[in-house]
């Protein structure tokens, strides 16, 4: 029996492949709604997302495939295009970021369990990540509550403030085909 046979870490980790590349999409649907709304530092923000996301599916990518584990690209679900207020986007960014976050403490868990020392290390860097990212989408959604009806005011403070890391740590993992 193979290593990606009999770990349920391997095929979990599967999973938070299509689970990072569907975020992506979703990111990317959320970057076009804002750009279609005239909100280019938001839609600037998720674009940016939308790679840091696709980077992480290919991290893990990456990773099996230095432990020769076989690795399948998934397809993704539909995402959301729709919205009627600013806030309901980052509302949907941040729903998804605590449950990716839910998704990488398993996987941590599952490691540990199955006592897969190197998947333990590996996902530390992705549970660092999600704090990361958890604060982010929470900050960026307390402003634009605040902001109310002046969409310009998340503008506003996007030109000015840097929320998030932007995916630039060189702690990252290396991505399969470089990350963008």
């Amino acid at each position: 029996m193979t290593l990606a046979s009999a770990s349920r870490y391997v095929s979990l980790l599967g999973d938070q492949v299509r689970n990072e590349l569907a975020a992506s999409q979703q990111y990317l649907a959320i970057a076009v709604w804002f750009d279609s709304h005239d909100l280019p530092q938001l839609a600037r923000h998720f674009y940016r997302q939308s790679v840091e996301e696709r980077n992480h599916a290919m991290m893990m990518v990456q990773w099996m495939l230095d432990r020769d584990l076989p690795v399948t690209i998934p397809s993704v679900p539909e995402v959301r295009n729709d919205f009627a207020e600013v806030t309901e986007p980052i509302a949907l960014a941040l729903s998804q970021e605590k449950q990716v976050t839910d998704q990488i403490r398993t996987l941590f868990a599952t490691a540990r369990e199955e006592n897969d020392a190197l998947g333990e290390q590996f996902m530390l860097w992705f549970l660092k990540e999600q704090v990361e990212e958890v604060a982010s989408m929470s900050t960026l959604l307390t402003i634009a509550q605040r902001a109310g009806r002046d969409w310009f005011e998340i503008e506003t403070f996007l030109a000015r403030e840097l929320v998030g890391d932007g995916g630039l740590d060189t702690d990252a993992p290396t991505a399969a085909g470089g990350a963008l």
